[in-house]
């Protein structure tokens, strides 16, 4: 028997949550099972008390708009996992257990999820099944998803019944009856959900060489439903030293509700042993860096077929001839595309040019998705930073802000203007920025925040401070560096000035859907091809978990681009 309790998802929203005791002799794991979509979390009784599951704590949910909660569906896929990454650290804090001591069952869209957690999240538990993921759904229409995104334009809200029948899920009559019969079963979906997942699973499966969890794929053999070919894509990606394939013969997509499901079930219980009794933690870290680093050299110096090398030229000409027709290409073209002042116009969002023309290539410039990637890392950056202020006033802590590299910082501006009782520091090496943000302070007469010139990888800037931070921000400015040797000089500096228990926010960029495009149009503040090494989440919490610091929390844009992570030192 399963109870029910509450937890809060991404925005706050209650969801309804389900717990099965353990029926064994409790081994202080657990298991976190996934419903697939449509379904509920009410479906899992059986799974969750298979004989091999008795010594585990058992832990589901309801996705949004799914099962007994009624309340509006998730339009935004990346909603749902956030949704999970809030339910994982419910469930470590309901069963006080640590990420590595919990295990993750996920079907078909629930192992998109899952994926995409993994990738974006960069969090180490101890392993996953994905049940016949659904990085890919079978439509059938030709250009279905094309269509649906047009007429997402027209209709937001577009909702869509699902063509998939009981009888294409499960060789089991009795099952068929019962998903027949189940009046929690939701028939249709949110038209930008599955847009949305298709676009995600896309990125997630291109890029699982940064996913290094154990990770067990059943796929099935007659699946109707989605494609066994991108699940092979994806686990032949995967950088993980443990992982394991499994085509199951005869299987229609709803695996565990198949006639023959104890097959998949004992696979699941014996591949989750194993990633349990793994007890010597493997470093990736290297690998890791390998990767984005051929990925960065291929940008830089590899070959580009016919299509992008006519795409870019044509860009670059529209650029060199018509871009002073434009006040954003205008000012990146003096500053550079990666400088303070062209971010300063990104975030303003307003087209501007010298005419029609001009602010039609303005707008299309500002649209790009990498800028939208940047507009909405600041808005994370702000929510995170007023939380962290607000709750360290209701502990009394009197709150000193330092930005190491934060250009003429105008957030930082709206922050002192905001709370007049928190002091703040911005450094940067430019004196031009520090001119201008004084500037800032002098039209808006604040007085609890200075600006200073100081080079943020110079490890002697930290030394003998003056200003004692309990709060860093690092923003936008590591993602400009490719060499961690540069960036680990911050690091260790920020490292040695904050106490026990401060706080430090720090931004990434794990991906980038232009990297190619970027790099053979647009230039950098030094007048050179702007190429960019991303770094994994796994990569950036490495290295500042071996300066002392835990990571508490992260936000991250619709796209995957840029995050914004809040940790703790300890």
């Amino acid at each position: 028997m399963s109870t029910t309790m509450n937890f809060y998802g991404y925005n706050n929203r209650e969801l309804l949550a389900r717990k099965w005791e353990n029926t064994g002799d409790y081994n202080q794991k657990v298991i976190i099972i996934l419903h697939r979509g449509h379904e509920h979390s009410q479906r899992l009784d059986e799974i969750a008390n298979y004989e091999s599951f008795s010594a585990y704590k058992k832990y589901s949910y309801d996705y949004r708009g799914h099962g007994a909660e009624k309340g509006e569906p998730c339009y935004e896929f990346m909603d749902l996992v956030r949704d999970l990454d809030l339910f994982v650290k419910f469930v470590k804090e309901d069963a006080k257990v640590e990420l590595k001591d919990i295990f993750i069952i996920a079907n078909s869209v629930s192992g998109v999820v899952t994926s995409t957690w993994l990738h974006d999240y960069g969090l180490n538990i101890a392993g996953v099944a994905l049940v016949a993921p659904a990085f890919k759904i079978k439509l059938y229409v030709p250009f279905a998803k094309q269509g649906l995104a047009l007429a997402l334009k027209v209709k937001p809200k577009l909702h869509i019944k699902s063509y998939v029948k009981s009888k294409v899920l499960t060789h089991d009559i009795k099952e068929q009856q019962k998903y027949d019969n189940d009046p929690f079963i939701s028939p249709d979906i949110p038209a930008s959900q599955l847009v949305t997942l298709l676009n995600t699973a896309e990125r997630v499966v291109k890029d699982a060489s940064m996913i290094t969890v154990p990770t067990l794929v059943l796929s099935a053999e007659k699946d109707y439903v989605v494609s066994n070919a991108m699940q092979g894509d994806f686990y032949a990606n995967l950088s993980s030293k443990y992982k394991k394939f499994v085509q199951l013969d005869n299987f229609y997509h709803g695996v565990l509700y198949e006639t023959e499901r104890d097959i998949a079930l004992k696979e699941i219980s014996d591949f989750m042993e194993q990633s349990f009794s793994l007890t010597e933690e493997i470093n990736y870290l290297e690998k890791l860096i390998d990767i984005k680093e051929i990925e960065k050299n291929k940008v830089a110096y590899g070959s580009l077929c016919m299509l992008d090398k006519v795409r870019f030229t044509v860009q670059r000409f529209f650029i060199n001839q018509f871009g002073h027709l434009s006040n954003g290409i205008t000012i990146g073209k003096k500053y550079g595309f990666d400088s303070g002042v062209t971010l300063d116009y990104i975030y303003q969002n307003k087209a501007n040019g010298t005419n029609f023309f001009g602010k039609f290539m303005d707008k299309t410039y500002l649209s790009a998705i990498g800028w939208k990637g940047i507009r909405q890392r600041k808005v994370n950056l702000e929510n995170m930073l007023e939380r962290v202020i607000e709750n360290l006033k209701q502990e009394n802590v009197k709150v000193n802000i330092l930005d190491i590299a934060g250009g003429p910082a105008k957030y930082l501006i709206q922050m002192a203007k905001k709370y007049e009782d928190v002091d703040i520091l911005v450094r940067d090496y430019q004196e031009q920025n520090i001119e201008k943000g004084r500037e800032y302070v002098k039209e808006y007469n604040l007085t609890n925040i200075s600006y200073e010139q100081a080079d943020a990888f110079d490890k002697k800037s930290y030394e003998n401070m003056e200003f004692k931070a309990n709060v860093v921000v690092i923003s936008g400015v590591f993602e400009l560096f490719n060499e961690n040797d540069t960036i680990q000089n911050a690091i260790d500096g920020v490292s040695a000035i904050l106490q026990k228990g401060d706080t430090l926010i720090f931004t990434n960029q794990p991906y980038h859907p232009q990297l190619s495009e970027i790099s053979n149009v647009l230039m950098n503040h030094q007048k050179q091809k702007w190429t960019m090494r991303l770094r994994s989440e796994y990569e950036i919490n490495k290295l500042f978990e071996n300066a002392g610091f835990e990571v508490q929390e992260m936000l991250i844009d619709n796209d995957g681009i840029f995050t914004v992570t809040r940790a703790k030192k300890v």
